[in-house]
């Protein structure tokens, strides 16, 4: 190895608060964002459960631990591996619209779009629960364990109580609003109505009781029935109501997609189709990027971090003008990860430049018209990437039967139309927003899984994991050295550098380039599962409280 890449490294590790050692383990892995929730997936491991089975039981007890960033009230998308027949299924849990959704519903009356906390803490960015449904389907077709069983683990956390997390505590210090609603009030808060604090127990008898309805009869319990009923009440009662409907609870349905995959090098990166952009994003970055070698960069250099950017510019300018859920828009992903297309929008690329502001491009075929991530690899070579979400920290800040309500509908446009065309994510009754969610495989030349990971962070889970695969696949690093790069992202705008990391060092060369630069901190929120020989290594993001375990 050379002395620049060792020195990248070096910085590297020096750029993070903590820095875990690399955990590995010859069987099986779970990486996810709380200690709690890996215990829970790993007993399930030991007891004979599959990576789904353990994947259930550590969402559940996320639910609980961190109620600020997934739950049963959200919804997710979930990658399944098969160790034998190496066939992946995707899993789409994302929330709908509901029937009353109208495409200007987040406009004020002046037509201009509605203030962040008018839209997001509404009855109005409600979407139907995706979750618990998505989550019974992947246990039909590739669970092992009894389905009560994988609820044990949160029901004993949520009745018997749990210390508060640092990333939790944080949130409710952030958020003294959160107080305005009399169940979370009750459950986070103390009387005097200060959050509670870090190392403070919490219980959560609601949630206990609705966890041991939903293990006992199934995920009809939340789509009907009294459950259902006070979720649209609470909905509908709303200062700012929403539409969503008993129908619209009875009438959702999962859905099975085809992975979108494209090749890397020598690998095959296997993602998330739309209504996520996250999988047609990221290919489009790595295939603009592989004819840059950027193997032959240090993590932390200008060229590294440029290159980047640049090419996050392009995919992030088509994201948002053509992805959108395919049963209401003809994405074109074909031709947004056809290699004469990248060839062209490539030559937009300067190693000394950068473009900046970019438009979209026309891609062949082309016709006009707060969450948490979870890595599994089990005894078998199944492997789950899983991300879950109730979209912002604590979802639309409104609790019924112990859980957050998500506030998925604010990821829509809240503007139908743009410089006179009509918006492909705009509101739709029924239909499913865009997600920047990047459940993610990397499979060898035999279909071999080689990685699985994801990340939570908004529209910046897209960069964080393209950033992770180049560590794991360009650079070689460990899983948890991958997790743990200094973070640098372009969402065709500014350039993103992560304060007080190494990369942040290169503001100023950037800035001579031409980038518009800004420094900031970074949530994070990555997991990931590298094969190392015969066994796994795991790695959780530092900027939380995750953690990576095996057997």
């Amino acid at each position: 190895m050379s002395v620049r890449r060792l020195l990248g490294i070096a910085l590297l590790l020096a750029a993070v608060c903590r820095v875990p050692s690399v955990q590995a383990a010859p069987q099986s892995m779970v990486a996810a964002a709380h200690p709690l929730a890996v215990e829970a997936g790993l007993e399930m491991l030991r007891r004979g459960g599959t990576a789904v089975d353990a994947a259930i039981a550590v969402q559940m007890v996320l639910g609980v631990v961190e109620p600020h960033a997934s739950g049963i009230g959200g919804g997710g998308f979930l990658l399944h591996y098969d160790g034998t027949s190496r066939a992946i299924t995707v899993y789409d849990g994302r929330e709908t619209a509901p029937a009353g959704a109208t495409p200007g519903m987040f406009l004020a009356p002046d037509g201009r779009p509605l203030g962040y906390r008018e839209a997001v803490a509404s009855g109005m960015s409600v979407g139907v629960p995706g979750l618990l449904a998505m989550l019974e389907l992947a246990h039909r077709e590739h669970g092992k364990l009894a389905w009560s069983d994988l609820f044990a683990p949160a029901i004993v956390a949520a009745r018997d109580g749990f210390a508060v997390s640092p990333r939790l505590a944080t949130w409710l210090q952030r958020m003294p609003t959160l107080r305005d609603e009399a169940a979370i009030r009750e459950t986070f808060f103390h009387a005097d109505g200060s959050p509670r604090e870090r190392g403070d127990r919490i219980v959560n008898r609601a949630l206990a009781d609705t966890m041991g309805l939903i293990a006992s009869r199934g995920a009809r319990v939340l789509y009907q029935g009294p459950i259902a009923a006070e979720i649209v009440g609470r909905v509908r009662g709303h200062r700012r109501p929403g539409a969503l409907s008993a129908t619209d609870l009875a009438d959702y349905k999962p859905v099975r997609r085809e992975a979108v995959c494209g090749p890397y090098r020598v690998w095959t990166v296997c993602g998330m189709p739309p209504p996520s952009s996250g999988g047609i994003a990221i290919l489009q970055v790595l295939g603009l990027l592989q004819p840059f070698d950027i193997q032959r960069d240090a993590p932390n250099d200008l060229r590294a971090a440029h290159l980047i950017a640049e090419a996050s510019r392009l995919a992030f300018a088509d994201r948002d003008r053509y992805v959108a859920d395919p049963a209401f828009v003809d994405v074109p992903v074909a031709g947004l990860l056809s290699p004469a297309y990248l060839d062209e929008r490539r030559k937009l690329m300067s190693p000394d430049r950068s473009m900046g502001k970019v438009g979209p491009g026309v891609p062949p075929g082309y016709v006009e018209r707060g969450t948490s991530h979870i890595s599994i690899v089990d005894r078998w070579g199944n492997a789950v990437s899983f991300t879950t979400t109730i979209e912002a920290p604590f979802g639309a800040q409104m609790m019924v039967r112990g859980f957050i309500l998500n506030n998925e509908l604010t990821d829509f446009s809240p503007r139908p139309e743009l410089d006179g065309k009509t918006v492909a994510n705009r509101v739709q009754p029924g239909k499913r927003p865009r997600s920047s969610m990047s459940p993610t495989f990397v499979l060898d030349r035999d279909g071999k899984l080689v990685a699985a990971l994801g990340s939570a962070g908004g529209a910046r889970i897209i960069g964080d994991t393209l950033q992770t695969l180049i560590g794991l696949l360009d650079w070689d690093l460990s899983a948890q050295a991958a997790v743990d790069l200094p973070r640098v992202a372009n969402l065709n705008g500014a350039t993103e550098l992560e304060e007080g990391t190494p990369i942040a060092d290169q503001a100023d060369a950037l800035r001579k380039l031409g980038h518009e630069v800004q420094v900031r901190r970074h949530e994070g929120g990555l997991t990931a599962i590298r094969r190392t020989g015969d066994g796994w290594e795991g790695g959780a993001d530092p900027r939380r409280d995750g953690v990576a375990r095996g057997e």
